[in-house]
């Protein structure tokens, strides 16, 4: 018997020992891998980069700008070199990056000219293009040229093109100036074939976050304020790219019928209509652009190219840190209670950096630069409060708007001594909603039912049961309170009554320049000028910026770049599957319902502006 057993138990045991061998040579091997990747980390991060030879700054912008990228550029940039490159539209690039780069560009004597090479560049908001388009005038007017080349260009490639001396566009390529639009998705009827039954509480007469659910189209009073600021801002385009071009606005965008007639007039050659309307200088070959930039830089024959470096091959210097810090503290995506999370502002980690720099003796004043839809109201009170406390300690307190700080936006920047927006900043938009649905008679409708006992109506609240009246009531009263608080916080920060404050909230969405003529904001102006406020109501002469910037760690950054390269891969082999009519209504689902997926305030209380960052 046990010569039996021993001969049917053998084979187990060998394989039990193999797949042991089998694991443990694996995570050797992991480990061994990171500690590879560690070490070869610590040798990037401690590389003194090579000094550039004299010759162009090649901004060969990838993916898109903004205020606060999920991984910080230079770990980044090592992920890329160990795991390989991302999807070139999932890349983010700070624009204070940028702009330093570009400044410190402007006062390297081996930088002699900058070539802009704008064609994976995936855009930007308007405050962003503008402060990058501020740093290129800069330079221009340095003696420096600025030459931007490309075989097309679109609306957002453009603005920044715009401020280059001369644009070059190939002969079959197009520059495409067609205006600003907003679109959203509206599912009332979607939602009564599938019997759904969307419980809304809102204060606002333009609070058009909820009309997705109780509407098939715009309403009037969101199409007229929509209409107002969206046309606002096409403006500010028109005057600063026509400026730069040397033409009015009237001659750079004529209008559809002109344009359609222009066109028809340049037999439908879009590189000659470009050039007839002088959005470009001159119209060559590939071949003939690269001549004029190897004669204008010089020829480099080892990598047989003209002199240039790469904006993501070029060192950035550290800033001397003497004097006092000014402390810059970022509120950029969604605002969600709990810890951040990338591309939302989680209230526990922001407080937690105000509280920090609020403590710290070093930290003479605190800019926070907020680029935020709004989201959560207990989120959005948590971040106040604490930036109401670093005021109160003594601190200067400077709001910084980036694209958009709108509804919780602007609720987190009420307790600053000074508040500057672009005046191209979405901001305003005061107003709060609530939106609870129910599936009960989805449920009937397919034999499902529930029932029970409760001690009271509310305990009884249930996705899959109607609403109690009571609980309805108690919403919508805390609703109404919570529009109440915020028209208190307003006028209270603004020197106005709520009656006043009331006149122009409503969940009305204001463009920069409307909000400093409503008193909604102190100044127009940009990140610059937020930071000489700061350093002059600290009385500072000397002072250098902390970036409040959690770094990821060495794992973090590793999971996070992986994910990057697959989600990279994913959507054209899915887009390859999928018809492009329902490939675009994925990403406008995509776009429109992320929101409400991570906003997670524990009253369902929200303060967001839903079409503020959708300007296409």
């Amino acid at each position: 018997m046990r010569t039996l057993w021993r001969i049917i138990s053998g084979p187990f045991r060998w394989c039990w020992r193999l797949l042991n061998f089998i694991r443990e040579f694996i995570l050797n091997l992991f480990l061994v891998l990171v500690i590879l990747v560690a070490v070869g980390f610590y040798l990037q991060l401690t590389r003194s980069a090579p000094e550039p030879g004299k010759g162009a700054l090649l901004v060969d912008l990838t993916g898109t700008v903004v205020d606060k990228p999920s991984i910080n550029n230079r770990f980044r940039q090592l992920g890329k070199e160990f795991l390989g490159a991302s999807s070139n539209r999932l890349q983010e690039n700070s624009v204070f990056d940028v702009v330093q780069m570009l400044r410190q560009a402007k006062d390297d004597a081996n930088v002699t000219g900058i070539v802009l090479s704008l064609k994976d560049f995936a855009g930007a908001d308007q405050t962003s293009l503008q402060y990058m388009g501020k740093a290129l005038h800069e330079f221009r007017d340095s003696g420096k040229p600025v030459i931007a080349v490309g075989d097309s260009y679109d609306q957002t490639q453009y603005y920044l093109a715009s401020f280059a001396n001369n644009i070059y566009l190939t002969p079959q390529g197009a520059v495409d100036l067609h205006g600003f639009a907003t679109n959203n998705l509206y599912y009332k009827s979607l939602l009564e074939k599938l019997k759904v039954n969307s419980h809304i509480f809102r204060v606002g007469t333009y609070k058009s976050a909820v009309e997705p659910f109780i509407r098939d189209d715009m309403s009037p009073e969101a199409r007229e304020a929509d209409g107002r600021w969206l046309g606002q801002m096409w403006q500010h385009y028109l005057d600063q790219v026509a400026a730069n071009r040397k033409i009015t606005p009237e001659q750079l965008f004529p209008g559809a019928a002109q344009m359609l007639a222009s066109l028809k007039a340049s037999d439908g050659d879009s590189a000659r209509f470009a050039l007839e309307n002088k959005w470009v200088d001159t119209v060559a070959s590939r071949a003939a652009i690269e001549a004029v930039l190897s004669k204008t830089f010089g020829w480099n024959k080892q990598k047989n190219d003209f002199n240039a470096v790469s904006m993501y091959d070029y060192p950035l210097k550290t800033p001397a840190q003497q004097g006092g810090q000014i402390a810059v503290i970022f509120a950029s995506g969604a605002i969600i209670d709990g810890p951040e999370t990338p591309g939302s502002v989680g209230a526990d980690t922001t407080a937690s950096q105000i509280r920090d720099a609020r403590l710290d003796p070093a930290v003479k004043a605190i800019v926070l630069r907020v680029n935020s839809p709004g989201g959560s109201v207990s989120a959005s009170e948590i971040i106040r409060s604490e930036l109401a406390a670093a005021r109160e300690s003594g601190k200067p307190v400077v709001v910084s708007m980036g694209g958009m700080a709108a509804s919780g936006g602007y609720w987190i920047s009420t307790p600053a001594n000074y508040i500057i927006a672009s005046p191209s900043t979405l901001t305003g938009s005061i107003g709060i909603f609530g939106v609870v649905n129910t599936f009960e008679n989805s449920l009937d409708s397919i034999g499902i039912h529930t029932d029970g006992v409760a001690t009271s109506p509310l305990a009884d609240i249930a996705l899959t049961k109607t609403l109690p009246p009571e609980f309805k009531e108690m919403m919508q009263i805390s609703i109404e309170s919570g529009y109440r608080h915020f028209l208190t916080l307003v006028a209270k920060a603004r020197g106005k009554t709520p009656e006043e404050i009331d006149k122009i909230a409503q969940g009305h969405v204001w463009l920069g320049s409307d909000a400093k003529t409503n008193g909604l904001v102190d100044e127009l102006g940009d990140f610059d000028t937020a930071v000489a406020k700061a350093a002059a109501l600290a009385k500072l002469d000397d002072f250098y910026l902390q970036w409040y910037i959690d770094q990821p760690g060495l794992i973090d950054m590793l999971m996070m770049q992986a994910g990057i390269s697959v989600y990279g891969q994913l959507p054209a082999i899915m887009q390859s599957w999928i018809p492009a009519p329902a490939s675009q209504l994925s990403k406008m689902l995509s776009s429109q319902s992320g929101p409400f997926m991570t906003l997670n305030d524990p009253q369902n209380r929200y303060v967001y502006c839903m079409t503020c960052g959708d300007v296409k």
